[in-house]
């Protein structure tokens, strides 16, 4: 007997990106497994998306919903609460995704029988050099990065994120979504998910396209934010903040610390400076090899220093707050 199709319900939180949603929903027009459904959540943008989703109307099944800005975690919630859907795929909207994935996604949960999914990430030959830097610094062993894509890892077992992500039916129903809205909701969604006892998995094939952001200054604060989250998900799972996630806040101060012994102690300063250069070095290869190119693999180095910085200065001021009981 011929096994029912799962009717999959997309997720698409967006946040004054109307030109990355255009991008994205184009993607989903060119899906080889048709059975879906596609709900834009508006999360207070200034700059809308409706016009953009009015030009799907007769090529989706697409449906535009606005609320209040509260937050991705809340507006993926919003959404779920309306979606029709047996399972639900939460993507961000700077993704691109191949015509394959929902195939993908539909042989990876029956094979696997899991309730809850995650997906890699890659780099697309669209994206610009900052771009594909930042994509190789976040998928990057060097950077602890690449710990993320893996099924089993130094980080424990693996957690799906959210801009890659899907859950069942029935692990909406047993969580009731988010409860929280930023600082690692999708990390303290998934924590939650696995604590109840249903099955998570990697689906390799099942990857996107995430263009992240596009300047190290943005990128700079997006990861200084991911820092503080670390820090805030320990708030309410005290064991799953692992030795690896202390290793950019390490970094940090080992900077700092190098930096001091070339002013007040030149020659310990100059040896421990060597020891930097050695790790810049692993970079720059492993980036070279990766990207196989040479002005992406200097612009990864610069990328994984800001990625390491920022997230252990943010790491570093949050872990304060929570020592000091301030709010975060």
């Amino acid at each position: 007997m011929k096994e029912e199709s799962t009717f999959y319900s997309v997720i698409i939180p967006v946040y004054n990106r109307p030109q990355e949603l255009d991008e994205l929903l184009h993607c989903l027009t060119l899906q080889n497994y048709p059975h879906f459904e596609v709900l834009i959540i508006e999360d207070g943008s200034q700059i809308s998306s409706q016009e953009i989703v009015s030009k799907y109307a007769t090529l989706l099944d697409i449906h535009y919903f606005y609320k209040e800005n509260g937050g991705q975690g809340f507006a993926r919630n919003y959404a779920i609460e309306r979606a029709k859907g047996d399972f639900f795929v939460i993507l961000d909207s700077d993704a691109l995704v191949e015509s394959s994935y929902l195939e993908e996604v539909e042989k990876g949960i029956r094979e696997k029988n899991i309730d809850l999914f995650g997906g890699p990430d890659k780099d697309h030959v669209s994206f610009t050099p900052i771009q594909k830097a930042i994509s190789f610094s976040m998928t990057s062993l060097f950077t602890t990065g690449g710990i993320r894509g893996k099924e089993k890892n130094v980080g424990g077992q693996f957690h799906p994120r959210s801009f890659n992500m899907g859950i069942s039916r029935k692990v909406w129903e047993a969580t009731h979504g988010f409860k929280i809205t930023r600082m690692g909701e999708d990390i303290e969604f998934s924590i939650r998910c696995l604590s109840l006892g249903f099955h998570s998995a990697l689906l390799p094939k099942a990857f996107i396209y995430h263009k992240r952001r596009t300047d190290f200054a943005q990128f700079y604060k997006q990861l200084h934010f991911f820092g503080r989250a670390r820090i805030n998900i320990s708030r309410f799972f005290p064991k799953e903040l692992k030795w690896v996630h202390f290793f950019p806040a390490c970094y940090l101060i080992g900077l700092i610390l190098v930096g001091i012994c070339l002013i007040l102690f030149p020659e310990l300063g100059n040896y421990l400076a060597g020891f930097v250069v050695l790790y810049w070095l692993g970079i720059f290869i492993n980036a070279i090899v990766q990207t196989k190119s040479l002005k992406i693999a200097i612009l990864g180095l610069i990328a994984a220093n800001i990625q390491l910085i920022a997230y252990g200065q943010g790491f570093l001021e949050e872990a304060w707050q929570k020592f000091t009981n301030k709010p975060s």
